[in-house]
């Protein structure tokens, strides 16, 4: 087992050529992950709907086929 003080070695080139002094943190990958946009389609799916036009364009005949059965509720 390594001692927490012991110094890691480390000969990786790189580290003396690249300087992380200025880096800034990544304003986006709080929400990495958080997506809500996206949807992960089965594998039976995708032959079906190739693309997003392909899914949204399913989705509004779904509703429209919906609304007139049965009409919409108000937005909340």
């Amino acid at each position: 087992m390594r001692r927490k003080d012991a110094p890691v070695e480390d000969d990786d080139p790189l580290d003396r050529e690249v300087d992380f002094s200025n880096a800034k943190p990544n304003p986006f990958a709080r929400d990495y992950g958080r997506n809500r946009n996206l949807r992960i389609l089965s594998p039976d799916l995708l032959s079906v709907f190739p693309d997003s036009d392909s899914v949204n364009e399913a989705l509004r005949a779904l509703l429209r086929v919906k609304a007139a059965i049965q009409p919409l509720p108000p937005d909340r």
